[in-house]
């Protein structure tokens, strides 16, 4: 039976996660002495206090992509949504796993711990920069970021394949994946459909942990081999999105397989057309809207008639038909799109817009296709799904070519939902014109006068400039 403390920790630890969200923000865009700031931290204390007086302590804890206090997960609605993703990814920055309060928090405190934050976000060692900085501290500690899991597979520290070349693999494995079982369709032989929810459950793990890394292999384009790609690419923006809902972790598994398989159809349309160098024709055009149904009679070959394959079946049928209804398959007396159709609809798009195929045999800039995307919303595409599907990919999604005040040249590298016009960038020509592999900076970061170091002031064409983005992002 949960206790009354259990019960009072539930009511308001999400509130506490928010309002800490806030003061951090906060702290990043006034001095410490400004109003805002203390008023910030004056609405904390009001908060963290009486459960300290009832728990003693309170340890705020960041596992993958969650937050827990005292132990118990930190569940919360849409509201609180940018405010807990802000904190998850100041943490990771820093390598924060962890903020124990061990006394009653008086403001002083919460200065130092600002002014300590603050001060690593400067550093390249920011984790001990934290900790020297909060050694004088008697009420609030800190301790690093533990490793999890990252599919089925620990991560230790030194291990020589870092990260983002296991993610890599993970990602290079779904494509090689797909492509076997386009093959192995039109050969009639068998499919084995386990393999590719153990594939899912990997991305979806990794994404929990790494979702910029993956989202970056999203952005990187494969022209010869489009379909295989397109379809890895549909399923990770698929389950991105689908985090940012807040929905839980089978739901993200069942989403990401669906969308795997959105175009499987498309087995049915010779190799020459889907590859074809120009234009479609009037007759290939009828080709190709004709995927959609192949798609539904694809996976009743492939499926035993479970949950999943149901919902397969309508997102195959549905993934190009318009929340007006316009589009293809063209239906009569349709109530309302499911809801993984809408998703995948929105990932769908978004990926064909930025490769060369289909849509513009010149690919389009990420912003671009945002900006196409933006005029569709509430025609083509659901309003509030494409809302939540900006934050996700960032008014300047990864992969954009951008210059900054300072003469850099930089692509980004990850996206910032709080400060949509900072994100992190990876400086790729100098401010002497030369070409160069690094560093990754932040544009968050300010000098001494709280002025920012770098902002961007132009969006340039990755075409026009030759730049491979695999040569930076892989």
């Amino acid at each position: 039976m949960v206790n009354k403390e259990e019960r009072q920790i539930h009511i308001i630890a999400k509130d506490i996660i928010n309002q800490f969200s806030i003061v951090l923000k906060t702290s990043l865009i006034h001095d410490p002495g400004n109003v805002a700031v203390r008023t910030a931290i004056e609405k904390l204390l009001i908060l963290i206090n009486p459960l300290i007086e009832s728990e003693r302590t309170i340890l705020i804890e960041l596992m993958g992509e969650f937050f827990y206090i005292n132990g118990s997960r930190i569940r919360y609605s849409l509201e609180y949504l940018l405010n807990f993703d802000f904190l998850v990814k100041e943490f990771k920055k820093r390598a924060i796993g962890s903020v124990l309060f061990r006394n009653i928090v008086e403001p002083e405190d919460i200065q130092l711990f600002l002014k300590a934050f603050i001060d690593s976000g400067f550093s390249e060692e920011p984790y001990e920069t934290m900790l020297n900085r909060m050694s004088e501290s008697h009420t609030i500690g800190i301790d690093r970021l533990k490793k999890i899991a990252v599919g089925l597979k620990k991560i230790a520290v030194g291990e020589d394949m870092d990260r983002r070349k296991i993610i890599k693999r993970t990602y290079f494995n779904a494509v090689s994946y797909i492509k076997g079982v386009i093959t192995k369709i039109r050969s009639g032989e068998k499919v084995n459909i386990k393999k590719a929810k153990r594939l899912v459950e990997t991305i979806v793990d990794q994404l929990l942990e790494e979702e910029h890394v993956l989202l970056s292999m999203t952005a990187i384009k494969d022209y010869d081999e489009y379909t295989y790609h397109h379809s890895v690419n549909v399923s990770i923006l698929s389950i991105a999105l689908s985090q940012r809902l807040g929905l839980n972790k089978k739901v993200l598994t069942e989403l990401g397989l669906v969308a795997l398989f959105h175009d499987i159809g498309k087995v049915e349309i010779p190799q020459d057309v889907l590859n074809k160098p120009t234009s479609f024709t009037e007759d290939e055009w009828k080709l190709i809207k004709m995927h959609p149904i192949w798609g539904v009679m694809a996976i009743l070959k492939l499926r035993s008639f479970d949950n999943t394959a149901i919902r397969s079946v309508i997102v195959a049928f549905e993934h190009h038909i318009n929340i007006d209804f316009s589009g293809y398959p063209q239906v009569r007396k349709y109530k309302e799109l499911d809801l993984y159709s809408k998703i995948v609809c929105l990932a769908d798009q978004f990926d064909a817009m930025t490769s060369s195929r289909v849509y513009s045999r010149i690919p389009m800039s990420p912003d671009k296709a945002l900006s196409v995307m933006m005029e569709r919303s509430g025609v083509d595409l659901d309003p509030l799904l494409f809302k939540f599907f900006i934050n996700m990919v960032g008014v300047f999604p990864i992969g954009t070519l951008v210059m900054l005040d300072t003469k850099e040249l930089g692509l980004v590298y990850e996206s910032n939902a709080v400060f949509a016009d900072r994100p992190r960038v990876l400086i790729i020509i100098d401010n002497k014109g030369k070409k160069v592999r690094g560093p990754v900076v932040s544009l968050t970061e300010k000098d001494e006068t709280r002025r920012y170091l770098r902002s961007i002031v132009k969006i340039l064409d990755l075409n026009k400039y030759k730049i491979n983005l695999a040569e930076y992002l892989l």
